[in-house]
């Protein structure tokens, strides 16, 4: 099947300006609604805060579905590996204690790092990292203090700022709690939800013993139809897919801070047939 350029009707990696997204819940939805979408999954970064609102603006348009999901960053040696989560009974009240502290975990850290970065000469003002992080309404996160960085004139791009001092080896880099991603999935199906791995070629070069691990938890899919997944990668994880039986999903982990027209919502083709087998998986109706 591969990419085809057409506007794809299911999208199932959105974020709003509930974690670091730009666009309101029901900006977002307005947009999928507008552009004849079908279904799409609100994915923020260890934020449920959105979906209310997300789920009373789908209302006005008839043929659209959103499904309740969340993102979650969780760490291996030496990088990240972030695990999707679909269909969650996300009222449940332990697990949204476990949400609220993943954010606070968020801000602490981004607040060591400035304390770093203030100590190696570089005072930043927190209200600045907090601003780009939508007044503090978002999700701290590390781009936020890079933004910052930049705005002080101490880095000359977002990418300076992470590969000379934010990065993971550099000096001013601060960790969070250790989530890891066999947990992530856990906590996903302790609410009734379905795991997804995101943007899977991240983690290419060790991919084999984290999709063992990840199944063994109870993954249910991976990302295989993402931005710049084009025909071999595309390929590559379809066939993880069919090995491992796992759904292949996908979307265009949009931000709505994207300078490129084409990372739009629904600009990354996703299957009909995927979202009716993540609806059959959850012993759900996809009606319409």
């Amino acid at each position: 099947m591969g990419m085809n350029k057409t506007t794809s009707q299911v999208d199932l990696h959105l974020h709003t300006n509930e974690s670091d997204g730009r666009l309101t819940p029901t900006e977002l939805v307005d947009v999928a609604g507008k552009r004849g979408m079908r279904v799409i999954a609100v994915t923020d970064h260890d934020s449920t805060e959105g979906l209310e609102a997300a789920f009373a603006t789908a209302k006005k348009y008839p043929n659209l579905v959103v499904i309740p999901g969340i993102e979650l960053s969780t760490d291996i040696p030496g990088s990240e590996v972030h695990i999707l989560g679909y269909f969650l009974n996300y009222q449940d009240a332990a697990f949204q204690q476990r949400l609220v502290e993943f954010r606070e975990a968020r801000e602490d850290r981004g607040q060591r790092m400035v304390q770093k970065l203030g100590a190696l000469g570089m005072p930043i003002p927190w209200e600045r990292v907090l601003h780009y992080a939508q007044g503090g309404e978002g999700a701290v996160g590390r781009p936020h203090v890079a933004q910052a960085m930049l705005e002080a004139g101490y880095v000359s791009s977002v990418q300076e700022a992470f590969e000379r001092y934010i990065g993971r080896n550099g000096p001013a880099y601060a960790d969070r709690p250790k989530l890891t991603p066999a947990e992530a999935v856990g906590l996903v199906r302790q609410v009734g939800g379905l795991a997804v791995l995101a943007h899977p070629r991240d983690v290419l070069h060790n991919i084999d013993p984290i999709l063992d691990d990840l199944c063994a938890a109870g993954l249910t899919g991976l990302e295989a139809y993402y931005q710049g997944y084009e025909g071999q990668t595309n390929q590559f994880f379809l066939d993880q897919c069919a090995k491992r039986s796992l759904i292949p999903c996908g979307g265009s982990d949009f931000h709505g801070i994207e300078s490129r027209p084409e990372a739009g919502i629904g600009n990354v083709y996703v299957p009909m047939d995927t979202a009716e087998r993540l609806f059959s998986r959850a012993g759900k109706q996809l009606v319409g």
